[in-house]
């Protein structure tokens, strides 16, 4: 008999790099400047600073590279990086094997406007993570919000 499964951890990028090229930089250049100049025709400049602002934070935001953060399943909750959450604050979870990014673990926190935590998963880990997980909270079928599938396909 195996002893049991105490805690799980892995390390994984916080997002899927996206090399860009000087094009997507154009794009987002244009259609800023044009969403700013249409704003300050409309009276808003205010929100047409702002559209600069956001353009600019944007494009410095798209040139840098993912940071590496740590993952743990463990018997005390699920942690990511510094922050632990413990299993009495989670809902339920669900493993989507199916991703195109890759096996994912979905996380539903109890907290009524807390989002959806999306850890990526490595291959040899999901039947531990599985395990360890619906010992103490239920499996719940959760999809992966369609925000969150936008900003994976424009590489955030």
């Amino acid at each position: 008999m195996n002893p049991p499964i105490r805690s799980v951890c892995w390390e994984a990028p916080e997002h899927q790099h996206v090399v860009r090229t000087a094009d997507w930089y154009w794009i987002v250049g244009i259609f800023g400047s044009a969403l700013a100049v249409a704003s300050i025709i409309f009276g808003n400049v205010l929100f047409g600073i702002i559209i600069i602002l956001a353009v600019t934070v944007l494009i410095f935001h798209g040139n840098k590279p993912p940071r590496i953060i740590f993952f743990e399943v463990s018997v005390r909750g699920v942690r990511m990086g510094d922050h632990l959450y413990p299993y009495p604050s989670i809902e339920s979870f669900y493993i989507d094997e199916d991703s195109p990014y890759g096996p994912q673990l979905l996380i539903k926190p109890n907290k009524m406007f807390s989002q959806l935590l999306i850890l990526p998963l490595p291959e040899g880990c999901i039947d531990d993570v599985d395990t360890l997980l619906s010992e103490r909270i239920p499996e719940e079928h959760l999809r992966e919000p369609l925000s969150h599938i936008v900003l994976e396909y424009l590489g955030f």
